[in-house]
């Protein structure tokens, strides 16, 4: 049985199956209804794996044993096997996701939160700073950032990376609202869609001197990029979290000496929230 390759590599990626899956799945799909040892001729699968791997696609409900002499295997239809599979999925993510919830509360997260509180004491400066590789690690900590936020948010970043911030972290944003968090952003220029001041605590100016991308928190922690967002893959973007009030309340001083010196966009369109 000839089958495109690539056809096979596309299938293994869409349900998770290894090669010689892949090509006994599809054998007896070409068949309907065979015995192990003629798929095994059709898919071109050494006879010693053959039983085990028909095991594993009945398991994962891929074919039907039949149990006759010799036993035989049935395939079902594709669009059958797909909803199976989506409803294993689904199964499993509940199952994983009730476990993770049964830990939030649990003694063992007591134990563990009574651990790092007590590490932290004896911790050195240079412990509380990490390098962060790809956009999707830096914006994890800035989500963590923001969510432990209480006071205040300095943000300075492109056009394109606050779109791509408020599609992101829209919803802690707002939830930092609703705490009392002031919010400032500067960008160095234009109107930004989907950002407005809710309460007069968020604010956006326009400093087209600055080109940078950080975001300070609480005047204490730091996440500061090392790249101009349009020259980098988001994959190979780098970014550096640094827990240090001297150093951010440096950086803070300046960021409101700049602050002070631009136009508020608010200005121009006063809103009440945070807009999709």
């Amino acid at each position: 049985m000839l089958i495109n390759e690539d056809f096979l590599n596309r299938l293994r990626q869409s349900f998770s199956l290894n090669l010689y899956e892949v090509k006994l799945w599809t054998a007896i799909l070409s068949r309907g209804i065979s015995t192990a040892g003629e798929l095994s001729d059709i898919a071109d699968v050494p006879r010693s794996r053959t039983y085990d791997v028909l095991e594993s696609l009945e398991r994962k409900g891929f074919v039907i044993v039949k149990p006759e002499k010799p036993i035989k295997y049935m395939a079902l239809p594709p669009t059958e096997v797909l909803d199976r599979v989506q409803k294993k999925i689904e199964s499993e993510l509940k199952t994983h996701s009730g476990k993770v919830e049964k830990l939030r509360n649990s003694e063992m997260i007591s134990e563990l939160m009574n651990l790092y509180d007590q590490g932290i004491e004896p911790m050195q400066v240079t412990d509380f700073s990490g390098a962060l590789k790809g956009r999707h690690n830096i914006y994890d900590q800035l989500s963590m950032l923001i969510k432990n936020s209480k006071e205040s948010i300095e943000l300075v970043t492109s056009e394109d990376g606050l779109l791509r911030k408020t599609r992101t972290l829209k919803p802690l944003l707002e939830k930092a609202l609703m705490r009392g968090v002031k919010i400032k952003i500067i960008i160095p220029s234009g109107e930004i869609e989907g950002i407005s001041s809710d309460e007069g605590l968020i604010e956006v100016k326009n400093d087209p001197s600055i080109s940078a991308r950080f975001m300070i928190v609480d005047k204490k922690q730091i996440v500061f990029m090392l790249a101009d967002d349009k020259k980098i893959h988001p994959s190979y973007d780098m970014g550096f979290w640094v827990n240090s009030g001297f150093f951010c309340n440096a950086l803070s001083k300046m960021f409101n000496q700049s602050w002070n010196s631009g136009p508020s966009l608010n200005d121009e369109t006063p809103s009440s929230d945070l807009e999709e």
